[in-house]
């Protein structure tokens, strides 16, 4: 963790570093007037960035509008991001010019062919195309960020048809719908999260799913969207299970009671919606002698700073395996799926997960899907398959931290079983 916090610390302080002399490098041709006062106006705006990131779980950031605060929010990582995406070329830079020194002392004479100073093919210098990739892809960042805002109830509905060898006959052309990760807790625009929900229901699903994070930490968040999420009905039911946010693990609470009252009220809520939430247990669906399992846990998280909750031999308890045939797992964090489902359990046809948000940033345009999460999460968005295993990674609804999707857009899944 300490190492962690040091790498963080040391890109940090790149960033900034190379902002400013990025800042004073392209203002250097102008007067001393304007390099003056676009340099107070960065270190300005440097400083307000940190002082709200310093100051965000604040109680006074209630009450300023969501409009300003969404975009206080997007603004400040977006211009983290330039300036990490700035720092990179200008180091790279500064790389090149060591590199050419270097090479000068060894030599005992200038490399004036590869000087800083030479042009290249378009007939600037170097060093001014560097500055002029970091301006554009620098740009580029802080205003995707802002612009990510806007899509932020952009729902997308992905659609698969799922062929596996065990589905009884009966059960072939199910239609399921998985949503997960709403965080109610940062929504702002009730009609946008309705027709969301109007989404759901158009599909006309026979079961639908979600599998975690209802809230940010604190159960109260839902009552306002309660009576919107409360619609969402299947012929088969509703099955929900809980996320690592649920537990309500990242606020301090004045009692370990307070927080027990928090955890019951939110399991209520979701009885009270209509939803049958899962907390390491089972149920059987039969559509005339031909039987299927739904199997629900609490959080299970091979991290190690995301709590194992979940119990999967609890879940199984009374379950008769050799009459179900094809087996679906509810588990909020794909990571249990490498590190218990496909290891200890090879009965579970399909697992359903959420957890990653495809960290709200991404791309996803054929032959190209990338996020920065993947560093992190193997599988972290859309459909895996190892052996006659599936695993499917849903987007997640809502949104959490930066309130906006830039590439990866908040999703509906629908799956046909075949």
């Amino acid at each position: 963790m300490r190492t962690r916090f040091l790498i963080f610390l040391a890109i940090i302080g790149a960033a900034e570093f190379y902002g400013f002399v990025f800042v004073r490098s392209i203002t250097k041709p102008l007067p001393t007037n304007w390099r003056l006062g676009i340099t107070i106006a960065y270190v300005a705006i440097t400083l307000i960035t940190w002082a709200s990131f310093m100051s965000f779980r604040m109680p006074f950031w209630d009450n300023i509008p969501h409009i300003v605060r969404n975009f206080i929010v997007a603004f400040t990582m977006g211009l983290w991001i330039a300036k990490i995406l700035i720092a990179a070329i200008m180091l790279l830079d500064d790389i090149r010019r060591l590199g050419l020194w270097m090479l000068g002392a060894i030599y005992s004479g200038p490399i004036t062919d590869q000087s800083s100073e030479a042009p290249i093919g378009s007939g600037i210098s170097r060093s001014t195309f560097f500055k002029r990739v970091a301006l554009v892809l620098g740009s580029t960042a802080l205003g995707g960020f802002v612009y990510g805002i806007t899509n932020r109830y952009n729902y997308k509905i992905h659609r698969i048809t799922l062929k596996t060898d065990n589905l009884p006959e009966a059960f072939k052309g199910t239609r399921i719908v998985q949503i997960s990760d709403i965080h109610s807790g940062s929504f702002d625009d009730h009609a946008a999260v309705t027709r969301g929900v109007e989404k759901v229901m158009d599909e006309n699903a026979d079961i639908i799913f979600f599998t975690g994070d209802l809230v940010n930490d604190r159960a109260d968040e839902i009552e306002p969207y309660q009576e919107i999420f409360s619609k969402i009905s299947a012929p088969l039911g509703v099955y929900s299970t809980l996320g690592n946010h649920d537990y309500g693990d990242y606020v301090s609470w004045p009692s370990k009671e307070a927080k027990t009252a928090n955890l019951e009220k939110l399991k209520s809520i979701h009885g009270k919606m209509g939803w049958k939430l899962m907390m390491n247990e089972h149920v059987v669906l039969e559509k005339g002698n031909d039987k299927i399992a739904i199997i629900g846990i609490e959080n299970w998280g091979a991290k190690a700073h995301f709590p194992k909750y979940g119990d999967m031999k609890s879940a199984y308890n009374g379950l008769p395996e050799k009459n179900i045939p094809f087996k679906i797992l509810l588990s909020h964090d794909p990571s249990h799926w490498d590190n218990q489902v496909l290891q200890e359990y090879p009965d579970i046809d399909l697992t359903l997960s959420g957890h990653t948000h495809g960290m709200q940033f991404g791309v996803e345009i054929p032959g190209l899907k990338w996020s920065p999460v993947q560093f992190i999460y193997k599988n972290w968005a859309g459909l895996y398959k190892k052996g006659k295993q599936h695993l499917y990674v849903n987007r997640g609804f809502g949104f959490l931290g930066y309130p906006g999707r830039l590439g990866i857009l908040p999703e509906i899944t629908v799956i046909e079983l075949a």
